[in-house]
């Protein structure tokens, strides 16, 4: 165990410690638990969700995954990014007007009930827990190397960390940890590019140079096909990281912790730069790895590339350098877990035990009650599903999880936001359709069975799920009051945010 490495590891937990139990203080009602009581402003909204989204398969794997193949790693970070134009353009405004604490509610709005309710809810945490999976791994990766503990270890302390931030901060020790943890992620990796630079006296065309000759692909470094051989990967993975995002239940419930939709919208354009910022970054340390540490190098310390970042940081600044980078990392993986588990825990608390279970009809203290309980509970399913990963790929298991999202949930809002004709038994079709084809075709993967050759099904499953919601809406009966009622609903929530303004 490097004692550097240790001292850093130990001051974020305490840091993150010491926010959860001022954040315990300001969680005490529900409003306040599951979404801050609407408090923080748009900058520090966008802030949060970049720290929610920008994770460790961004910071780790897809740094990773450029330094092994050079453009086709960088389509992971294009995709990601270029999705906040569709979260903004269509989901943000709608979202934050009709829902109150969870996506379960944005749908409830048009098709009330708690059949419906459940089932979103279902596959809102579902999608929450098989996200938190790649993080969970790369955190094993992390503190194994950091601590020199075993990796299922490591995952077990990551896991338990992040059920106590949730179990009794709420909303508000999440949203400052992804806050906190972006400024030490965008600072951080600045200071690695900039040392970088440095070294290669600030000429980026000797790195590049550098790059294709340290690369087994040479030439073909920057052009397309070292990963995907096939156009239609390419294809799938774009749909597939554009439409994910909006899919995204920690995400989309980050809009409620605004006071109007202006902030909303705020919030997502704020988040679109600095992620912006973060993925050019992750270009250069890509590229920088390849130049400086080698392909060689990389794969026999990790075939799947998810330390390149870390071993690029040891060696352009040594034990300190590489602990801070770490340090970084680990407040990147803290934060997206504790939003991942949040937004599995509010949903089943506030969906399934609020609504459901008791009819609305429960003392709010008893709800944070079973709210706490539930994150632990979530949290252990998390670290049992986690525990046996270690060689897979975060930025694939990812990719996975959007196509997921991309396939049920992100139809499902657009469906209901903007079509007329679509009804309840669409909505069952295109979630059901939607996640059982995901399912069936990554477990038929590369990365599964063998016996589909998609490594990334989206191309397939995203149109299942939009065909099974129109084919559901054409059997079942047009519900005319539903949409009405949502129209007017949001028409009265805009009315009420331009008088405030």
């Amino acid at each position: 165990m490097n004692f550097t490495y240790f001292i850093f590891f130990v001051v974020i937990v305490i840091g993150t410690l010491v926010i959860t139990h001022w954040a315990a203080e300001r969680s005490r009602t529900a409003h306040q638990f599951y979404v801050a009581a609407g408090s923080l402003t748009g900058m520090q909204n966008g802030m949060a969700i970049a720290g929610d989204f920008i994770s460790a398969a961004s910071f780790l794997g897809i740094t990773g995954l450029i330094a092994l193949y050079g453009y086709d790693g960088f389509l992971y970070a294009s995709g990601f990014l270029i999705s906040y134009v569709i979260l903004i353009l269509l989901i943000v405004e709608p979202v934050h007007r009709l829902g109150t604490y969870s996506v379960a509610d944005v749908i409830s709005a048009r098709f009330p009930g708690n059949r419906m309710r459940a089932v979103v809810s279902i596959s809102g945490i579902s999608i929450s827990i098989l996200y938190m999976i790649p993080q969970l791994v790369a955190s094993g990766l992390l503190i194994r190397l950091l601590l020199g503990v075993d990796f299922r270890v490591s995952v077990v302390i990551i896991g338990i960390l992040m059920t106590v931030y949730v179990a009794f901060g709420g909303m508000v020790a999440t949203s400052w940890v992804q806050i906190i943890k972006t400024v030490l992620l965008m600072g951080g990796t600045l200071l690695v590019v900039f040392i970088l630079l440095s070294w290669m006296n600030w000429n980026f065309f000797d790195l590049i140079n550098q790059a294709v000759e340290q690369s087994p692909h040479g030439t073909a470094y920057f052009y397309p096909g070292n990963l995907f051989t096939h156009p239609i990967e390419k294809v799938s993975l774009t749909l597939t990281l554009l439409l994910g995002t909006s899919g995204l239940p920690h995400i989309l419930i980050r809009f409620l912790t605004v006071k109007n939709a202006k902030q909303a919208r705020l919030s997502a354009m704020s988040a679109s730069w600095i992620i912006g910022i973060f993925y050019i970054m992750t270009l250069i340390l890509g590229v920088g790895t390849i130049a400086l540490v080698g392909s060689e190098a990389l794969t026999q310390v990790d075939q799947s590339g998810n330390l390149a970042a870390l071993l690029l940081a040891e060696a352009v600044g040594g034990d300190f350098l590489i602990a801070f980078v770490m340090a970084v990392a680990f407040a990147t993986i803290i934060a997206v877990v504790t939003g991942l588990i949040f937004a599995a825990t509010s949903s089943f608390a506030h969906d399934i035990y609020f609504h459901l279970w008791k009819k609305e009809k429960v003392e709010e203290k008893k709800q944070l009650q079973v709210a706490r309980r539930v994150a632990v509970v979530i949290g252990i399913v998390s670290i049992l599903l986690s525990i046996e990963m270690e060689h897979s790929n975060v930025a694939f298991l990812v990719s996975s999880t959007f196509a997921i999202a991309a396939s049920t949930l992100f139809p499902l809002l657009i469906y209901t936001i903007y079509w007329k004709r679509f009804n309840r038994k669409g909505a069952y079709a295109t979630l059901l359709i939607g996640f059982f084809t995901s399912i069936a075709l990554v477990v038929t993967g590369p990365e599964g069975f063998g016996i589909s050759p998609l490594a990334n099904p989206g191309i397939i499953t995203i149109p299942a799920g939009f065909v099974g919601g129109i084919i559901g809406s054409l059997i079942g009966k047009e519900e005319e009051q539903g949409y009405q009622h949502l129209l007017v609903r949001l028409y009265r929530e805009k009315q009420e945010a331009v008088s405030h303004d």
